[in-house]
């Protein structure tokens, strides 16, 4: 156990870039809907994430953030699809910096998730599909104009994050967003070069990796988060073992497996009692620092997840709630109180009311809540 401690205290350096980070751990990127409605960050954002820096954690990832006025897909989102965002973004990473974490911008679009209430434009996605956010109640197609655009988006939007002095950027593609959309089988019905094989459903994440990675200093970190099943979409397990594959490939510095549950075997592999994590990284023997995310509360928690193939532990809700849960972490005991928690409590450790507000919609987890 004194070598479990250790590991999850110990530094870890990103090989392509020799970034070094403090520790085993990473804030994963969750909403708060604390921002402006102009995309600009809100300084309660930036308190907060700034709280967490404080704790101890190795890397905090801000919320997503839109690369275009028409990726938004909630109030309260802050953007980077404007030079009119870097001031108060420099606020943040300056912020961040006076301690000891790095931090990283997943940038992200909705795709058929972005109402048209909002964007005052019709959603697209990799075809067209029925869709409750649209007036129409489809989305569009996304045409060849369309998916050069959505490069060009991100690729500028990562772009102001290197101006505003990010250390790197996370892609958003898990969790059913356009990148998903793209690459699910149940979504992307194209028959052109951006659908058919999963090199082609691909294709549109490719191209915008090898996009950014030529715009952006050597230095730059970039990563990507990824779903390992989501039936709906038709993202299945066998396909995201080869889709870790295709970026391995490209020369990515991480991936991020986002797992509901870490500790769940897969619904895909049901004679296989191993964690998703465990499959993925079983399957290479060479791959870019690999974070893993779901369901992880405790110290026990988190070494059980390293012990699967990750080499970062990302965490949300307990982050929210434990700001200082990177610093703790080392402690092999360390097993963080549950939710609820009041809003007093919450409002101690830096959420605004907002987000607060925003948090009662995860049942249980404000003790006030209606």
């Amino acid at each position: 156990m004194n070598e479990e401690k250790h590991l999850l205290s110990s530094s870890y350096q990103f090989s392509r870039v020799q970034k070094i980070i403090q520790n085993r751990t990473v804030l994963a990127a969750m909403t708060n809907k604390q921002s402006y409605d102009n995309g600009i960050i809100s300084q309660e954002e930036i308190d907060w994430l700034t709280e967490r820096a404080k704790g101890g954690f190795g890397i905090i990832t801000t919320a997503a953030t839109n690369v275009s006025i028409e990726s938004k897909a909630w109030e309260g989102e802050f953007g980077v699809y404007d030079d009119m965002h870097i001031p108060n973004l420099k606020k943040l990473t300056k912020s961040i910096h006076q301690t000891n974490s790095l931090i990283f911008a997943q940038l992200f679009h909705g795709g058929i998730r972005c109402p048209q209430t909002i964007t005052g434009i019709t959603p697209l996605s990799a075809s067209m599909l029925e869709c409750t956010e649209s007036k129409t109640g489809f989305c569009k197609e996304a045409s060849n104009k369309d998916i050069h655009k959505i490069i060009d988006d991100f690729t500028s939007a990562a772009i102001r994050c290197v101006d505003s002095g990010f250390d790197g950027i996370e892609l958003h593609g898990a969790h059913g967003y356009l990148i998903s959309q793209f690459l699910g089988s149940k979504t992307n019905l194209r028959t052109d070069a951006w659908g058919g094989s999963l090199q082609n459903r691909a294709k549109l994440l490719v191209k915008i990796c090898n996009s950014i990675k030529a715009k952006v200093p050597e230095s730059f970190i970039i990563g990507v988060r990824i779903s390992p099943e989501i039936d709906s979409l038709g993202i299945d397990l066998y396909d995201t073992i080869k889709l870790v594959g295709i970026l391995n490939n490209i020369g990515l510095d991480f991936i991020h497996i986002s797992c509901w549950d870490a500790f769940a075997s897969s619904k895909q592999y049901s004679n296989d009692n191993r964690t998703l994590t465990q499959i993925i990284t079983d399957s290479y023997s060479n791959l870019p620092t690999i974070i893993s995310t779901g369901n992880i509360w405790s110290s026990q928690d988190a070494n059980n997840v390293l012990n699967q193939g990750a080499d970062l532990v990302g965490v949300g809700r307990v982050g929210i709630a434990h700001p200082n849960w990177g610093k703790n972490i080392g402690d092999i005991n360390y097993n963080p109180t549950p939710p609820p928690y009041t809003s007093d409590y919450l409002k101690h450790v830096k959420l605004s009311d907002k987000f607060i507000d925003y948090m009662r919609n995860w049942n249980g987890f404000v003790a006030d809540s209606e």
